[in-house]
């Protein structure tokens, strides 16, 4: 697929994705978290986890096939911005919607 599509869109879909998937489940495990009393920062370490599984396929392609890497970074690159944008901006969120 990376050679039908310039970086800059396979970089940017990937990094909308990110944004929706984690920004949706951010927002799940905040209200779980609350109701049933979790520590924010357990929660925190979870999502973490998620992110790194999350980009996992993207940086074995980039690994292991080294003739195809042009569209496996570019997407690793894409899916790195989307989760460390949420991950940074889920506090404010969080706190914005009341689960401190």
């Amino acid at each position: 697929m990376g050679e039908f599509l310039p970086d800059y869109l396979i970089r940017e879909q990937a990094a909308v994705d990110a944004l929706i998937v984690f920004g949706v489940l951010r927002a799940i495990g905040a209200v779980l978290a609350y109701r049933r009393g979790w520590h924010m920062a357990t929660i925190e370490r979870c999502f973490i986890g998620a992110a790194l599984l999350y980009c996992l396929p993207q940086l074995f392609d980039l690994l292991t096939h080294m003739t195809s890497t042009h569209a496996a970074a570019a997407e690793l690159e894409g899916k790195l911005g989307g989760c460390a944008i949420v991950l940074v901006l889920a506090p404010v969120v969080r706190h914005k919607l009341g689960y401190e």
